[in-house]
Formats: C-alpha cells, sequence, structure tokens
C-alpha cells in the first residue's frame, strides 16, 4: 500500500481575494443581497482586513478600537459608522425595488 503524500491545507480567507475595488463592491453586494445582516457585517469586516484596519481607521474618522468594535459581529452597529467605512473604502450604497 503506498502511502499518500502528506497535503497541507488552511483556512479560506476571502481577504486575501478583495484586491481591487470592483471585487470588493461584488462582494460587499452579494453579502447584502442575501438579507442577512450578520453576513454583511462579516463581508464588511473582510474588507477592512484586505484594505488593513489602520489604514481604514484613517481614512473613515473611527479610532481602530472603535472599528474593530464596530466589525466583530458581535454587536449591531448604528448606520453612522457602517455609512464612513463605505465611504473610505470608496464604495457608495445605493437603492432599487426589489422585485418580487
Amino acid at each position: 500500500m503506498a502511502l499518500q503524500p502528506h497535503i497541507k491545507t488552511r483556512a479560506f480567507d476571502p481577504a486575501e481575494f478583495l484586491t481591487d475595488e470592483e471585487t470588493i463592491s461584488a462582494y460587499l453586494a452579494e453579502s447584502l443581497a442575501s438579507g442577512d445582516y450578520a453576513e454583511f457585517i462579516e463581508a464588511l469586516s473582510d474588507v477592512a482586513r484586505a484594505r488593513e484596519m489602520n489604514l481604514l481607521a484613517q481614512e473613515s474618522g473611527i479610532a481602530r478600537e472603535s472599528l474593530y468594535k464596530t466589525l466583530n459581529g458581535t454587536s449591531k452597529p448604528r448606520f453612522e459608522p457602517i455609512f464612513k467605512i463605505l465611504t473610505a473604502l470608496n464604495i457608495k450604497l445605493t437603492t432599487h425595488p426589489a422585485h418580487a
């Protein structure tokens, strides 16, 4: 019986693939379309990690500690910090009628 080669795996991290504004926008739009608030916050956290938390904190005007609290998934942040984060990420939030 031949031995199988040792295969190394690692956890999937979406932040590694969020490298440009178009990909980030599509990722956030898809998570928002799910209708799951927690999924959107998690996606926003992935984007924040991809863009470096310290830089995002500076650009959004939100203290780094508050940014982590906002995106940690255990609280329900107000819209204002979410809007500041999206603005700092150069993401425009738009609306359109939902189709049944």
